[in-house]
């Protein structure tokens, strides 16, 4: 087995049990009364991250692996546990808001106001630089910067209008 491979196979894995715990959050979320936001554009992201997903599983599954890019993969994977850990319960793929809720302030939030987007737009664009397919770094960067510009809109106006703000 090839270290593509194992690579490829280790963020299919992470991505369908991240998923997983997604779905959950977002049913336990909507039970107790949390809204979801703007899920129009939510097929768009998912049909986004499938093709890099696939697209690097058919052009990458035998290629030589950039060490300086695999860690710096390998420090995404920590930011994107920290800002998992740090949203908790309230973790999903989805924007779903809880009316009156406060804004999460620790972890990275503490810093920026959307790490998560940060860490998967770096994703996008590292991960094909892993397999050294500079070009699928950027095709899919500029279309993931197109969506992130539309859902970035659209949570900041949910949280805007149904978060606590505190100081």
């Amino acid at each position: 087995m090839t270290a593509a491979l194992i690579i490829l196979g280790f963020v299919t894995l992470q991505r369908g049990a991240e998923l997983v715990l997604a779905q959950r959050n977002a049913r336990r979320l909507l039970a107790q009364g949390a809204i979801e936001a703007s899920p129009s554009h939510y097929p768009l992201i998912v049909g986004l991250h499938t093709a890099w997903l696939l697209g690097l599983w058919l052009l990458a599954f035998d290629a030589q692996v950039n060490l300086f890019w695999l860690a710096a993969f390998v420090i995404l994977q920590l930011i994107r546990i920290w800002v998992i850990a740090s949203l908790g319960e309230r973790w999903t793929t989805r924007i779903i808001v809880t009316p009156g809720a406060e804004l999460v302030r620790r972890g990275p939030y503490r810093y920026l106001a959307h790490p998560n987007y940060m860490v998967v737009a770096g994703e996008i664009a590292v991960l094909p630089l892993v397999f050294n397919l500079p070009w699928f770094a950027l095709l899919f960067s500029l279309a993931n910067a197109a969506l992130l510009t539309i859902r970035i809109r659209a949570e900041n106006t949910a949280l805007r209008t149904t978060s606590r703000r505190t100081s």
